[in-house]
C-alpha cells in the first residue's frame, strides 16, 4: 500500500492523544513532520486524495510509510515538531536556516565597577541584558557613543585588576577610569543606572538630567565640565539618530513581516526595545514546496524563538495557523504573557508596512542574485563536465607560516551565495604542518573531512555531500587529494585544482584535474571571475583562521601548560606576581601565599618549574 491507502491504515491504530507524526518515502527518509492535537483526526485527513493543495497532494502520494510520537499536550506537540524540523530538514516542511544568536549589550554586575561589553549567547553572567540588536556593527557603533556619554569601563576584570594608571580610553573621554579611583563607587553607580534608563528608553529622564548637570557647571564658571557635558549630550543625540525608527506606541516587540512570492519567501524582523529600534534581519526560511503564509509564520515563530527569549508583543503581517497554540509557546518561553497582533491601522500598522516593504524589496534582490548565481553554477559544470548544476561547493585552502600555526579551511558556496554557517577549520595535527608541507596538509583536511562525512552520513540522505570540491593550488595539492579520496574509496566526488599561471597573474589561472592536461578559461568569463571570488573568499577565511592561531598562541603563558591551573587561578597569580615570569621565580612559601592556591597546588606549581633542580 501507498499514499492515501496506507494512511488509511494507520488511522485505525490511532487514538485521539496529541502528538506528532513522520510522513516517510521509499528510502526511509523523512518528507514531512506534523504535530496534531488529536493525531486519529488529523491523520485521517490526508486518507483521501481530494480536497488538498497539490503540495499536501504531491506529499500523501510519495508516502511509503508513518512514524508517530504521542505528548501529554498540544503545546508539547509542536515543540516536538520544530525540534525534529530543524533536526531531519524534511522536504515538506517550513525550514528557518539562519539560526544565529543575536548580540546584546551587556552590563556586567559581578564587579564592583560593572562593565559595558558586547555579549553572544547564553545569558550566564549576572547583570542587565538589551537588545537584541540586528548585527555585530549595530552593537559596535551603539557601544561607541554610549561609552562616550555613560563613561563605564569596557575593559577585562584582568585588564582592569593590573592597571597602575588610566588607559587610553581614560584620556580619550570614554572611560571614568574606575581602575585607578579617579571616580567614586557612588558616583560610578549614577552613571551605571543612567545607562541602564537609557537603555530601557527613558531617553529623555537622562538627557534632561545632562542638561541640566551642564547648565550648573556653566553657572559655576566650569567651562571646562561643561564642555564635557556638551559632547556628552551630543553622543546621545548620536545614539538616538542610529536608532531610526522610536515608535512611542511599542516599548518592547518584534515587526515581523512576510513576503511571499513564486515559492520563494522573505521574512523581515525589526527589534523594538525600550521604544527604540535595534536594527532588523532578513530571514529566507525553507517553504516546504509550496506552505502559505499562516503556515510560514507560524513555522517561523516556534522556531526564530527557539532560544531567544520573546519580546511582549509581536506585531504580524499575516495571522497565524494555531494562533493560541503559538501565544501558548512563546509565553512559556518568555515566563509571562507574549501576545501577536495583526495591527490594520495607526502606528503599529505603519511599523508592519514598513517591514513588509523592506521584505519585499529584499526577496526581490535575492531572487536576483540567486538567478545570477545560478547562472554561475551552471557554467561551473559546463566548465569542469559535470551532470547537472553543483548545488554545494566546497573550496579549500591552507595558511601557514613556515609551518607555524598551520590551518586548513573550508568554504562552501551553493545556490544562495556563500554558506557561512558551513566554513569549517582545521587544525593541521600531522607532521606536514611542522614541516610546511603544503601538500601533506591538504591530504590531512581532506582525510578529516570526509572521514567524518563517511561517519555521520554514509548514505548521503543531507545536502552535507560536496557536488564539486575546488582545491587552491596545481598538481601536487590534486595528487594529494586524489590520494585522500582513493584510501577513503570515494570516487563520485569531482575536484579541481586552481593555480595561478606560470607568472602568477590574476586572471590566467590554470585548472588541474587528475590524469587530464590543466586548462584555462577566457580572461573575461563571468565563471572565471566567480571562480576567482570563491578562492579569494576561502583564502580571506583560511589567513583570519590562522592569525586568530597566531594571537591566540601569542597570548599564552607557561601557566597555560600547569594541570590544574586555570582562568581563575591564572588570573589570581598573575595579580599577585605581576608577571608570569615572576611566577616561574617564585618559592614555594610565596606561592602558598597566594589567594585562591591551595598548599598542593603551590607544590604543583613548584614543581611544574622546578623539576629539573636538584
Amino acid at each position: 500500500m501507498i499514499g492515501d491507502k496506507l494512511i488509511a491504515s494507520y488511522v485505525r491504530q490511532l487514538d485521539g492523544s496529541p502528538g506528532v507524526y513522520r510522513m516517510l518515502d521509499d528510502e526511509a527518509r523523512v518528507l514531512y513532520v506534523g504535530k496534531a492535537r488529536d493525531l486519529r483526526a488529523r491523520v485521517s485527513n490526508y486518507a483521501r486524495m481530494t480536497g488538498h493543495t497539490a503540495r499536501i497532494a504531491r506529499m500523501i502520494s510519495e508516502t511509503r510509510s508513518m512514524m508517530f510520537l504521542t505528548t501529554r499536550t498540544e503545546t508539547e506537540a509542536l515543540l516536538l515538531e520544530q525540534n525534529l524540523i530543524k533536526q531531519l530538514k524534511p522536504v515538506y516542511n517550513v525550514l528557518l536556516r539562519d539560526d544565529k544568536s543575536f548580540p546584546n549589550i551587556l552590563i556586567a554586575k559581578n564587579h564592583a565597577f560593572p562593565q559595558i561589553r558586547k555579549h553572544r549567547g547564553k545569558r550566564s553572567t549576572k547583570g542587565s541584558y538589551f537588545g537584541p540588536f540586528a548585527s555585530t556593527g549595530a552593537v559596535n557603533r551603539t557601544l561607541n557613543q554610549l561609552q562616550k556619554v555613560f563613561l563605564l569601563r569596557s575593559c577585562t576584570d584582568t585588564a582592569y585588576a593590573n592597571r597602575t594608571r588610566p588607559c587610553l580610553l581614560y584620556q580619550i573621554k570614554r572611560c571614568a577610569a574606575p581602575c585607578v579611583g579617579l571616580i567614586s563607587p557612588e558616583d560610578y553607580a549614577g552613571l551605571v543606572a543612567d545607562a541602564e534608563r537609557f537603555l530601557s528608553g527613558k531617553t529623555s529622564h537622562v538627557q534632561a538630567q545632562l542638561a541640566d548637570q551642564m547648565q550648573e557647571a556653566s553657572d559655576a564658571l566650569e567651562f571646562e565640565r561643561a564642555a564635557a557635558l556638551r559632547d556628552r549630550i551630543r553622543a546621545l543625540t548620536t545614539v538616538q539618530q542610529q536608532q531610526g525608527i522610536n515608535p512611542r506606541s511599542v516599548d518592547e516587540g518584534d515587526v515581523i513581516a512576510l513576503h511571499l512570492e513564486k515559492g520563494q519567501a522573505c521574512v523581515q524582523v525589526f527589534f523594538i526595545r525600550g521604544h527604540q529600534s535595534w536594527g532588523n534581519r532578513d530571514f529566507y526560511p525553507r517553504t516546504g514546496a509550496g506552505a502559505d503564509e499562516p503556515e510560514i509564520l507560524e513555522a517561523f515563530l516556534a522556531q526564530f524563538y527557539d532560544g531567544k527569549p520573546p519580546p511582549k508583543q509581536i506585531l504580524l503581517s499575516h495571522p497565524v495557523e494555531n494562533e493560541d497554540l503559538v501565544r501558548e509557546l512563546l509565553s512559556a518561553r518568555a515566563g509571562r504573557n507574549v501576545t501577536l497582533h495583526v495591527p490594520q491601522r495607526g502606528e503599529k500598522a505603519e511599523l508592519v508596512e514598513n517591514a513588509l516593504r523592506n521584505a519585499r524589496e529584499s526577496l526581490g534582490r535575492k531572487m536576483s542574485e540567486n538567478a545570477a548565481q545560478s547562472r554561475l553554477l551552471a557554467g561551473l559544470a559546463e566548465a569542469f563536465d559535470l551532470e547537472e548544476p553543483p548545488r554545494r561547493v566546497e573550496v579549500y585552502d591552507n595558511s601557514h607560516i613556515q609551518g607555524a600555526h598551520a590551518i586548513g579551511a573550508m568554504i562552501v558556496a551553493g545556490p544562495d551565495g556563500f554558506i557561512k554557517n558551513q566554513y569549517r577549520k582545521f587544525t593541521i595535527k600531522g607532521e606536514a604542518g611542522a614541516q610546511g608541507d603544503d601538500f601533506g596538509m591538504m591530504r590531512e583536511v581532506i582525510t578529516r573531512r570526509f572521514e567524518r562525512l563517511l561517519k555521520d552520513d554514509p548514505t548521503r540522505e543531507t545536502e552535507a555531500w560536496p557536488d564539486l570540491l575546488l582545491i587552491d593550488g596545481g598538481v601536487g595539492q590534486v595528487s594529494s587529494v586524489a590520494e585522500a579520496l582513493a584510501e577513503l574509496g570515494i570516487d563520485d566526488v569531482p575536484f579541481v585544482g586552481v593555480a595561478k599561471g606560470v607568472d602568477r597573474d590574476l586572471g590566467r589561472e590554470e585548472f588541474h584535474r587528475p590524469g587530464q592536461r590543466p586548462f584555462a578559461l577566457r580572461h573575461n568569463d563571468p565563471v572565471l571571475y566567480f571562480i576567482q571570488r570563491l578562492r579569494d573568499e576561502a583564502h580571506r577565511f583560511a589567513i583570519g583562521t590562522h592569525r586568530a592561531a597566531r594571537a591566540k598562541a601569542s597570548t599564552r603563558t607557561p601557566l597555560d601548560e600547569i594541570p590544574g591551573v586555570g582562568a581563575a587561578r591564572k588570573r589570581a597569580l598573575l595579580a599577585h606576581f605581576g608577571s608570569a615570569k615572576a611566577v616561574t621565580r617564585a618559592g614555594l612559601a610565596d606561592l602558598q601565599l597566594v589567594n585562591g592556591i591551595s598548599d598542593g597546588m603551590a607544590r604543583t606549581i613548584y614543581e611544574f618549574f622546578n623539576a629539573g633542580d636538584g
